[in-house]
């Protein structure tokens, strides 16, 4: 697993103007601040526990040093998104048995805890030593010389790196010029230093696929609630149906046939009240019509069909689709059914304060992420929604992929095989 956005910056001939190196810088300053703090923490925890096992009272924090990782490891996911904006879940399962003892057995038996822990201890003893000389000498360095000038104004001469000895205006800019060039280089070291951490901590602290205890959940098709779902659509049509426009039409026809018996004014208004309930009737068959397949989806193809579910969705939605051409068009329905309802749930139940729905052909097939920063949670196995997504998804041989952690955020993948491409029209 990589820090995949940090190692694509990387190969950028502009890296520089992107915000990619401010952001590995903070990275690892923050990475060398909390390294300190966990360093002193699990030492000062070692000594103690080791002094106090002399009383046997001490045995119990010496073995609780081995859920030490799990606190640092819930820090670490958050502050991968610095560098890596992609999810990292938690890769730790909920305990079947409440209590501390069901949440002491659970942990003992993940791998992922001991995982954790040597993370903690590559941290402490590896990483922050290394990523301190790191900071130090592309950051500190380069600022040392980029303030000559400033300094040499206040105290007359000022020895550069204690070697340099800079007595003039000349010299101080010569200095200045040379500590922006230092750092403008070391920024791409400082990037691919961050990149690598970042990756190590995605490999070590994020769930991963073989892990029982995963949060990424494959929900695979049933020809028997497909059915049912078509069978329940097809209700829904006729419930709308019949009472909805038929009902209009019979007044309207009644509202006609009054009209037909009745002379001058009255005649003119029940014809009037016949338009009016003529307009609602062609408003309901629009509705419908839209319902089972909207005409901008025919028309104008699978991003502007998605962009108008955006524009119409109270949550602040970012689209970015992006498609050579149109595509097959059950595959359009089918992801366009699954976009709208999955909106509507973000909407509904997630308390989420922005969404982003993301496509693009990978390969052969057609890749669709549905994310939002909502309070995540969202089960497959209770309710009937997700499971109908995928029902749709089904339709076209693809499959649909749920990772939603507790706290968020939550995000829904959608892949379908694609061999066929229409240009745009």
């Amino acid at each position: 697993m990589q820090s995949s956005a940090a190692w694509r910056a990387l190969v950028r001939w502009d890296l520089l103007r992107t915000a990619w190196p401010w952001r590995s810088v903070a990275y690892l300053v923050t990475g060398v601040l909390l390294g300190e703090v966990v360093l002193v923490a699990f030492l000062f925890a070692l000594f103690v526990s080791t002094i106090l096992a002399l009383l046997v009272v001490g045995i119990p924090l010496l073995l609780a040093l081995g859920f030490s990782g799990i606190p640092v490891a819930a820090l670490e996911r958050r502050r991968l998104r610095i560098i890596d904006p992609e999810p990292a879940d938690t890769p730790h399962r909920r305990p079947d048995r409440p209590g501390l003892r069901g949440w002491v057995g659970l942990r003992l038996q993940e791998p992922a805890t001991w995982r954790e822990l040597a993370y903690v201890v590559l941290m402490i003893t590896v990483l922050w030593p290394i990523e301190l000389l790191a900071v130090v000498f592309g950051l500190g360095g380069p600022a040392s010389m980029i303030l000559t000038p400033v300094l040499r104004a206040q105290m007359g001469e000022v020895r550069v790196l204690k070697f340099w000895l800079v007595d003039t205006d000349l010299g101080a800019f010569a200095a200045l010029a040379l500590g922006v060039i230092w750092l403008a280089l070391a920024l791409y070291p400082l990037t691919l230093l961050a990149a690598a951490h970042g990756s190590l901590a995605r490999l070590l602290l994020v769930s991963r696929d073989t892990e029982s205890g995963q949060r990424l959940e494959e929900l695979t098709r049933s020809r028997t609630r497909l059915v049912e779902a078509f069978e329940v659509e097809r209700r829904r049509i006729e419930r709308d149906l019949h009472d909805g426009a038929q009902q209009r039409l019979v007044a309207l026809t009644m509202t006609l046939g009054l009209a037909k018996l009745s002379e001058g004014a009255e005649a003119a208004d029940l014809v009037t009240k016949a338009h009016e309930q003529a307009k609602l009737a062609l408003a309901e068959v629009r509705d419908l019509i839209r319902g089972i397949h909207p005409q901008i989806l025919t028309d104008r193809g699978l991003p502007a069909a998605v962009a108008d579910v955006a524009d119409r969705s109270p949550v602040p939605v970012e689209v970015a689709i992006e498609l050579p051409g149109r595509l097959p068009e059950f595959v359009e329905s089918a992801v366009y059914f699954v976009i709208s309802e999955a909106l509507t749930n973000v909407a509904k139940h997630s308390g989420a304060r922005t969404a982003s729905v993301i496509g693009r052909l990978d390969g052969a097939g057609l890749v669709v992420e549905i994310r939002d920063d909502g309070v995540g949670g969202a089960d497959p196995s209770v309710g009937t929604g997700l499971a109908g997504l995928a029902d749709r998804v089904s339709v076209a041989d693809g499959r649909l992929m749920l990772s939603s952690p507790p706290g968020g955020p939550t995000l829904l993948r959608v892949e379908i095989p694609c061999a066929s491409i229409a240009p745009s029209r």
